[in-house]
């Protein structure tokens, strides 16, 4: 018989506070995705962190305060993995095809996070809406500089600076529907999604800075 004994359970384990936070957070997005912020239970997010509630509110606040931390670091977490992907030695039109296949290879691999950010931050409202919307402009301002600098090799990058903010919301607010139409199609692959967009947007994009400039026939 072994005089060894046996290891704590988790509740009762002593780990460092960015451990515990991070497993707390990981928890609450779980929890949140699955129920919606309104119907999550902190003592739902308790049990499933293996932590007690008091633990969480002198960690991370109470369940407003929770759920501001989850949407804060998804929101980071989503704008690194797309930031990193972008390889700025590329072509612009290369860089956003890589930028737009880290997005959709994120939202595959998190769906829990792309749940709290678009569907869960976005129905409550408030500050964690503006959090979205904050994430938004960094992603605007990232394609923007993208189609900025293509316009700026063909020696048109006035005119794609004039619209490149707008067209650029534009194409963000079509990557958002399509991860959306693709979490319920988890067979296509990111590089196919990013490819498809790319062939919606990115031509027209390159029309613009080759002076191509689409008008209604009676204007």
């Amino acid at each position: 018989m072994s005089d060894e004994a046996p290891p704590p359970p988790e509740r009762a384990r002593r780990l460092p506070r960015t451990v515990r936070e991070r497993q707390i957070l990981d928890a609450a997005v779980r929890v949140f995705a699955r129920h919606g912020y309104h119907a999550a239970s902190m003592d739902e997010i308790s049990e499933v962190a293996g932590v007690s509630k008091p633990m969480i509110y002198t960690y991370l606040g109470a369940k407003e305060d929770l759920f501001g931390k989850c949407v804060q670091r998804e929101a980071n977490r989503l704008l690194e993995a797309v930031q990193t992907g972008v390889q700025p030695e590329l072509p612009p039109d290369m860089q956003l095809w890589h930028g737009l296949r880290s997005f959709y290879r994120f939202v595959g691999e998190y769906r829990e996070s792309w749940t709290v950010l678009h569907r869960q931050a976005l129905t409550v409202g408030g500050t964690f809406a503006a959090e979205i919307t904050d994430m938004r402009m960094r992603a605007i301002e990232l394609v923007a500089a993208l189609v900025v600098a293509a316009g700026t090799r063909k020696g048109l990058g006035e005119q794609a600076e004039f619209s490149g903010t707008g067209l650029s919301a534009a194409l963000v607010g079509a990557a958002e529907s399509l991860a959306d139409w693709a979490l319920d199609h988890p067979e296509i692959s990111d590089g196919v999604l990013a490819s498809w967009l790319m062939n919606l947007v990115w031509l027209g994009f390159n029309d613009l800075v080759e002076g191509q400039v689409w008008k209604p026939s009676d204007a």
